[in-house]
């Protein structure tokens, strides 16, 4: 039923690093970002997208992150996870059915072990790359998330507009560049209209809008072409878009227990 279709926004603290790490040629001062991750409630199973970052990191940021946590530091209490967070907003671990990964990241593999009854979808490219990564790139995968124990993959080879549920409610949209197996997610809702996720396509509207390119990624040709193809889609559907972690924008969004629908 089209009613218990709804998208409900989180967050897992933030992330501190200077501004150089977010927008390519910014400055060195002390840049802070939010974290977040998102659920979509469906007839058919309810839905996490990532998952923000893993409690462990804000309980021992250096021992779960290594040395990476001297450039990008975990500024969360272990409340702020997201098996907490969802049980807050009164959803029960049990009933996720997906965890969709748009990469993997640190700070987006937050839900990894911690539904044990989902499957984790995320295509193969970013998945394969994770674990054979560059010498640039390695320290943004944790193996420790990745890797636990129990997790249920489900890899997309190389799939574009892939419908989870084959109702167009959730889309995901191949997006590399920021890393190579990067995916968008457009959610679209009975009332609210369409929602893209960007998710780190673009950090920022800075990036969104073509003023400058992230701080991190592995291609900017492809992060160029990819935000080019999200904006179509964008404009096609006069979606909403929602960016990856800027602290302009984020505010202005409802957050749980508040939903779009």
């Amino acid at each position: 039923m089209t009613e218990d279709i709804k998208l409900y926004f989180f967050q897992t603290g933030r992330i501190r690093q200077r501004e150089v790490n977010i927008k390519l040629g910014g400055g060195q001062g002390e840049f802070y970002t939010p974290i977040p991750w998102f659920l979509i409630t469906h007839p058919r199973g309810n839905v996490v997208i990532d998952g923000g970052i893993a409690v462990e990191a804000a309980l021992d940021p250096v021992g779960h992150w290594g040395d990476v946590a001297n450039v990008y530091f975990p500024v969360m209490e272990p409340e702020d996870g997201c098996v907490n967070r969802l049980k807050e907003a009164g959803f029960d671990p049990d009933d996720v059915k997906f965890v969709i990964h748009s990469h993997l990241h640190l700070d987006h593999t937050g839900a990894c072990g911690n539904f044990p009854n989902a499957k984790h979808i995320v295509q193969r490219r970013e998945y394969e790359y994770a674990h054979t990564a560059d010498w640039f790139a390695a320290g943004g995968y944790i193996m420790k998330d990745i890797k636990k124990p129990g997790i249920k993959w489900e890899l997309l080879d190389d799939e574009d507009a892939f419908d989870l549920y084959g109702d167009g409610v959730i889309q995901l949209y191949q997006s590399p560049g920021h890393s190579p197996g990067h995916q968008s997610i457009m959610v679209r809702l009975p009332n609210s209209g369409s929602v893209l996720l960007v998710i780190d396509a673009a950090y920022t509207f800075d990036h969104w809008e073509d003023k400058c390119l992230p701080g991190f990624l592995t291609s900017a040709v492809e992060t160029a072409a990819s935000v080019k193809k999200l904006r179509r889609l964008a404009e096609r559907e006069n979606a909403m878009v929602v960016t990856g972690h800027d602290p302009d924008a984020w505010p202005s969004f409802r957050k749980a227990p508040e939903f779009y629908d």
